[in-house]
Order: C-alpha cells, then sequence, then structure tokens
C-alpha cells in the first residue's frame, strides 16, 4: 500500500529527511517511531502530498506522490498533529462540508457522516460549535474527517498528543478497531501507544531510518535483552557471581546489593540460552536462598534510547 525509496527532503541546507525507504503492506498497522524533531511529520507530510519531496520516489495506494497528488489525496485518510477545523460551525455541518468537498454525493454523503459520527463516539456533540469542543473531542473531529471518504490507507501523525489518559485509551482502542478495515501508519514519539497499537515500527533519528521491524524482534535485540535476573540471600557474593560466569551459556554476570547486607541481585547475560534451572541449582549447591529468579523482559523505551544513543555517538565520531 505504501512503497518509499530513497525519500529525501531538504529544507534550504538542512537535511530533514535523509533518503528513507520502507514499504507498508496492506492491512498493516505501523508506527513511525522517533524522538522529536526527528523528521517524522516532515515524512507524512510528503507521503499525503502536502509538501513536495526534493529526490527520492514513493507511491501511495498505487498513486506516485509526484505526478499524482491528486489521486494520492482522494485514497488517504489523513489527520495531522494539529487538526485545522472551522471553529465556528457545528461538527455535523463540518463534516457534511467535508464530505461534499471529497466528492460524495448527497445520499452517500449523509450516510457516512452518520456513520463516522458514530465510530468516533461524536453522536452526543454533532450539534455543538467546535470551538466549544474539548482537545479529545477536536481529535475525534479530526479523526472522523480521515474517515469520511472510507479510504484504504490511513496517515495518522501523533493522534493522541494532548489528551488525558481516558482519551487515549479511548483513541488507541478505536485505532486498533480501525486497523481491521484500513491500512494505517501511525506517527508518534508515545512508546505505550506505539506498542499497544502497531505490530511493527520504522524508527526515525535526525532524519534516517535506524531501525524497522516487528517490535518483539527489536525489543530482542538490544543489549542484555532477555537477561536472567537472581535474587538471593547467601555469603561469598563474588565467588558465586564467578561460579554463575562459568555456567554453560553465559556470558556475563553484574552483581550489585538488594538493599540488605546479605541479599544481592545477579544480572546473567546469556547467548539465549536458559539457564534458570542450573543458577538454581548452582545456588542450593552454596547454601543461598532464592528470592526471585527471572528472565528479565525488554521494553520498547530501552530499545528507543540505545538508538537514540548510538545516533548521538555516530555524531560525536563523525566530528573527531
Amino acid at each position: 500500500m505504501i512503497e518509499v525509496q530513497d525519500l529525501t527532503k531538504y529544507y534550504g541546507a538542512f537535511l530533514a529527511v535523509d533518503r528513507i525507504s520502507f514499504e507498508v503492506a496492506e492491512g498493516e498497522v505501523v508506527g513511525l517511531l522517533g524522538p522529536n524533531g526527528a523528521g517524522k511529520t516532515t515524512a507524512i507530510r510528503m507521503l499525503t502530498c502536502f509538501m513536495p519531496a526534493s529526490a527520492g520516489r514513493a507511491t501511495v495506494n498505487g498513486f506516485d506522490i509526484f505526478s499524482q497528488g491528486l489521486q494520492v489525496r482522494e485514497s488517504v485518510g489523513y489527520m495531522p498533529e494539529n487538526v485545522p477545523l472551522y471553529e465556528d460551525m457545528r461538527v455535523g455541518e463540518y463534516l457534511t462540508f467535508r464530505a461534499r468537498l471529497r466528492g460524495l454525493g448527497p445520499a452517500k454523503r449523509d450516510t457516512r457522516v452518520d456513520e463516522v459520527i458514530q465510530r468516533c463516539q461524536l453522536s452526543d456533540r454533532r450539534r455543538q460549535i467546535i470551538r466549544t469542543l474539548s482537545k479529545g473531542y477536536r481529535q475525534r473531529v479530526g479523526l472522523a474527517d480521515a474517515l469520511l471518504a472510507d479510504p484504504k490507507v490511513l496517515i495518522l501523525d501523533e493522534p493522541t498528543i494532548g489528551l488525558d489518559p481516558g482519551q487515549i485509551r479511548e483513541a488507541r482502542k478505536l485505532i486498533q478497531e480501525l486497523a481491521q478495515r484500513h491500512t494505517v501508519l501511525l506517527s508518534s514519539h508515545i512508546l505505550p501507544e506505539v506498542e499497544q497499537v502497531c505490530s511493527r515500527i520504522i524508527m526515525l533519528v535526525a532524519g534516517r531510518i535506524v531501525a524497522n521491524g516487528r517490535i518483539d524482534e527489536l525489543k530482542g535485540s538490544i543489549a542484555g535483552a532477555g537477561a536472567t535476573v537472581l535474587e538471593a540471600r547467601g555469603s561469598d557474593a563474588d565467588g558465586t557471581r564467578r561460579a554463575l560466569a562459568a555456567l554453560h551459556g553465559v556470558k556475563k554476570v553484574d552483581l550489585s546489593p538488594a538493599g540488605e547486607s546479605d541479599l544481592f541481585t545477579f544480572a546473567i547475560e546469556t547467548d539465549g540460552s536458559d539457564v534458570r534451572e542450573a543458577a538454581a541449582a548452582l545456588l542450593a549447591r552454596r547454601n543461598w536462598t532464592v528470592r526471585d529468579l527471572h528472565r528479565a523482559k525488554s521494553t520498547l523505551e530501552e530499545f528507543f534510547v540505545q538508538k537514540v544513543a548510538e545516533q548521538g555517538l555516530f555524531k560525536a565520531a563523525g566530528r573527531r
């Protein structure tokens, strides 16, 4: 549904998006992830033909963004970060107006307006003037607008920004429901949102793609992923650390106090082997009491921080 190859954007001499390439297949929900200023919004504006690219190529729903911009806009439901609304209009009449602009005939227009109002839970706000709506309801109106033409592709830029926790939960649920009928590209720097809604992420840092893959695979690729954490009570902690490090499949063991004089935490990094049974047996032989033993789960936050830090190191190396 979306194919991007070497897409590039310059603002004068500043390189905002640096030759990015990726694909989004039909039915996927893909998160475009990155810190503020990474180039996410610029990439989305190019894909939705609201901004021309400097170089590269891209197609959305089979239409070329350079030569078929009108067809791209007609086939995409786009919700920008700051939803532009006519604040003096009522919700229902605004959506009817937007449906007319999208070329929907009278019969289909009324049906679609009713459908998106119900789908975005705006029925009780249909006759309310937009300027009196809360931020959460304004976001819903923007999403309803994006859904009017029942597009195959939805591109959402920071759809939950500025919402309270309850509204964020509702927005996530709605996006998950939309994914059953639409291909979705979702831009965000809010990690829980991406992790709960998307199956795959494309991560941008400083305008470049630094990661592209399924979330579980990317989390498993970070340093120390899947480490075994062991909390136990006993004596000769350093000797026990060395004994754990000698187990088959163990690469490294870090030792730290756990708050009490004889209580310690061992972080065991392995080559992927499950060493929990061997570690528990070893501590039993050394007369240690095990209080906790589990395999740590890597988080998307850890992956995010590692990738941003790596980009900083690359920049530092370039300056030298």
